[in-house]
């Protein structure tokens, strides 16, 4: 009765919003969680324009099988820009994002020098936008993929947006090949990566939702862990309106975060200081039906294992020219 009275009165507000000709002073930032009556599992009935989130066949995130990988010997190594950036790290209310700010000049590389991706399974040139922290509350979960059933702590994902085709992230999310999300998992150590620290040395001025706080010289390619093994698929982004324009690359190898950065992390709160409501952790979304999809990698797979090869797409393409002769 209580879902129904919830899905009852979202959609009774959508009526009025319709018939009020706002839809443009809308937000539903508000009206999506990750747990109860409005997390994953409503997503789509909360909002039409989300109804990717409950019916599309590329939802991410999802659960990484090995045995199912296919190599793919034309993937390229990932290539993104080393340079340092500055931007802004939040606490939304929903994840802890940095943004980066192409609106300020730094005094090391000039005004408005993007970070950009390229190589990999990309076909084009992306332009680094922001960076999402999923994390639980616990250690036993808090990535939004998994490997093999295996969840870990957290999960940092690298958003860009295809700069050669369209002109900013909000464009970039409604067209195809318009985004690539690269996923970096979490595991627990005693040592952690230094750019993890310039964000996670951060959180206490970002405790609670609404709050933000600038990051100079952030490197995103110092964020990545020392190998150019990964697994790639096509997908969604995690959170409505689940666009399914994304291009995913999980790197193969975890960077580490220490238990004093796990719990700064799981003291940020959803809510203002006087209202903090629930605790911001837990942020992730459940994995998703792969179906027919491919996850090809760059892993070579040739040497048995087991007695038994894996696949591998050198074995399943074979061009043949036909000969032509004059009669």
């Amino acid at each position: 009765m209580e879902v129904f009275s919830f899905l009852l009165a979202a959609i009774t507000y959508q009526l009025i919003v319709y018939q009020g000709g706002i839809v443009g002073g809308v937000s539903w930032e508000s009206w999506w969680t990750h747990d109860g009556i409005s997390g994953p599992a409503f997503w789509g009935l909360i909002n039409p324009e989300w109804s990717l989130c409950n019916k599309g066949r590329r939802q991410s995130p999802v659960n990484l099988e090995p045995q199912r990988l296919l190599f793919d010997p034309n993937l390229r190594p990932l290539h993104i820009d080393k340079h340092r950036i500055s931007g802004t790290i939040a606490n939304t209310g929903h994840s802890v994002i940095f943004t980066v700010n192409n609106e300020t000049a730094t005094a090391y590389e000039g005004p408005h020098v993007p970070v950009n991706f390229s190589g990999g399974p990309l076909s084009y040139l992306y332009r680094f936008n922001e960076i999402h922290i999923h994390y639980g509350l616990h250690d036993q979960f808090g990535s939004e993929h998994s490997v093999e059933g295996y969840t870990f702590p957290a999960e940092i994902q690298i958003f860009g947006y295809n700069s050669q085709l369209y002109s900013n992230i909000s464009e970039a999310l409604n067209r195809a090949q318009g985004v690539v999300g690269i996923a970096i998992l979490l595991q627990l150590g005693d040592l952690s990566n230094a750019e993890l620290r310039m964000l996670t040395d951060k959180l206490e001025k970002i405790r609670f939702g609404g709050e933000r706080v600038s990051i100079e010289r952030l490197s995103v390619r110092g964020l990545l862990p020392e190998t150019d093994h990964y697994m790639t698929y096509e997908g969604s982004t995690t959170s409505p309106a689940c666009h399914e324009t994304v291009t995913w690359i999980v790197l193969n190898k975890p960077i580490y975060i220490t238990k004093q950065q796990l719990h700064a992390l799981r003291r940020l709160m959803q809510g203002g200081p006087d209202h903090p409501k629930a605790p911001l952790g837990n942020n992730f979304r459940p994995p998703q039906p792969l179906l027919h999809r491919p996850v090809r990698t760059n892993i070579d797979f040739r040497s048995k294992q087991n007695g038994k090869a894996c696949p591998s797409m050198y074995r399943d393409v074979h061009y043949k020219a036909n000969s032509w002769k004059q009669h």
